[in-house]
């Protein structure tokens, strides 16, 4: 009996002391590798899984043309590149065509991805990108394909196959193309080492993995981890889906560049609204180089071949558009736009466009909700290159409609009064509305600025001289 406790004791420890647990501390050197938000388009409000390579580029290039000097830089690809029959509205898990080596990694559909024909994968779309200045991403789910496993592919870089370093413990319940990678056993980091090997040899620049942080897999982000920084690329990891556990902020922010606090966000004002909540409880884990994820921007032209509604401009009204914009850059969360990019009207353009909300979302500190009451929401953060406060200010009563919130009905708005003193300010203050570019005017002890219901307002306070 003692012998088989101690066996059990050995068993035990050798599960909890994984191979990647036993990795060191990340040196936290990738921070600078997205030292701010990342700023990008992601096919998945438009196309779901069915994006093919003329659409890529074709966004790629109203980028280059029209968002690079604003400081958008990203191309995404989202799900399930490696399929040649996927479909919109869900998923092709009845008779899905897979891409993939030899090795059980997978490939770019070249029916979908004719350049990635005869084995180069993504290095041609990524070299097109590079060419433009623009950064290739792409999404990943976490695992091994159980495809692999049908086949028992070797695992590169070392002798295990694809059955010995797979289980079927905590399964996406949504998908079913993987199975878990066990981070006990031999192989485990060799595998997770061959996928970033590939993924650096096309030019990958950001990676998107799926079911990864909730539930947590801490194992399988540590073999990730040390597989990115092994693989001598700098590639930004961006984990999902949300909410991350608070309980592992710590963790997630010495191993992520941005990690999701919210399930997938679509447009309609329940989940905008919900947002709130989640940016205030994940302000105090923001800093360069590693940032709460409020997930996409679902505006502009969407559900082209989504996998939720289909195809419309974006079902937010534009107040509540323009709420979406000022949270995500008084919060500092990564900026991924979601709509077809080359079918943008103006108004979508001008969202992506405003040089000072992209400055508060890239360069401000010190980010805090000042308070939330009856609807009204006050943030703040600071200027750190001219000491100026930034103030965004929020209107969100349960009970209006989407008429008042489309700013119909003016006799609808609110003072929201803000005390100089919750900011810290002493004296006279020159206000600058950051939407509208205009100077308000000179303001003493407060600032009280009429919104209207889902509507909000973005300010500069610069202390008068």
């Amino acid at each position: 009996m003692k012998r088989l406790l101690v066996l059990f004791i050995l068993v035990f420890l050798g599960c909890w002391m994984s191979p990647a647990q036993n990795h060191p501390t990340p040196t936290l050197d990738f921070h600078s590798w997205a030292a701010t938000p990342a700023m990008g388009w992601n096919s998945w409000d438009c196309y779901g899984p069915t994006v093919n390579e003329q659409e890529v580029k074709e966004n790629a290039d109203y980028m280059a043309l029209h968002l690079k000097k604003f400081g958008w830089e990203y191309i995404v690809i989202d799900i399930r590149w490696y399929v040649d029959n996927d479909k919109s509205h869900g998923y092709n898990e009845k008779d899905p065509t897979f891409a993939m080596d030899e090795f059980g990694r997978f490939l770019p559909s070249a029916v979908r991805f004719p350049s990635a024909a005869n084995g180069v994968g993504f290095k041609p779309l990524a070299d097109y990108l590079h060419s433009k200045g623009l950064k290739f991403g792409i999404h990943i789910m976490r695992g091994i394909p159980k495809e692999a496993v049908k086949k028992n592919t070797p695992v590169l870089g070392s002798s295990a196959k694809a059955s010995d370093i797979s289980n079927s413990d905590q399964l996406c319940k949504w998908l079913k193309d993987m199975y878990t990678v066990d981070c006990t056993k031999a192989g485990a980091q060799e595998y997770y080492n061959s996928l970033f090997e590939l993924y650096a040899s096309w030019g990958v620049d950001f990676v998107k993995i799926d079911d990864l942080t909730r539930p947590y897999h801490q194992g399988e982000i540590e073999l990730i981890r040390h597989a990115i920084d092994r693989s001598g690329r700098k590639i930004v990891l961006s984990t999902s889906p949300g909410e991350t556990p608070l309980a592992n902020a710590e963790h997630i922010q010495t191993h992520a560049n941005m990690w999701r606090i919210v399930d997938d966000l679509w447009d309609n004002w329940k989940q905008v609204n919900e947002e709130f909540e989640a940016c205030e409880r994940w302000a105090e884990y923001s800093g360069n180089g590693h940032f709460p994820d409020g997930d996409m921007l679902p505006l502009g032209h969407i559900g082209l071949r989504a996998e939720r509604g289909n195809e419309r401009m974006s079902s937010l009204t534009k107040d509540e558009q323009v709420t979406l914009m000022t949270l995500f850059a008084i919060f500092r969360s990564p900026l991924m736009f979601g709509g077809n990019l080359p079918d943008n009207d103006d108004f979508t353009l001008s969202l992506l466009t405003n040089k000072e909300l992209l400055y508060v979302n890239q360069h401000s500190s010190g980010n805090k909700q000042l308070f939330k009451k009856n609807g009204k929401i006050a943030w703040t953060a600071d200027d750190p290159l001219t000491g100026d406060k930034f103030l965004a200010v929020f209107y969100t009563p349960e009970s209006s409609s989407s008429n008042t919130a489309n700013g119909d009905k003016n006799q609808e708005a609110v003072k929201i009064t803000v005390d100089f003193a919750l900011l810290g300010i002493i004296g006279t203050c020159i206000i600058q509305d950051l939407w509208s570019g205009k100077v308000i005017g000179k303001f003493s002890e407060n600032f009280t600025p009429l919104i209207r219901p889902h509507a909000a307002g973005l300010y500069r306070i610069k202390r008068k001289s």
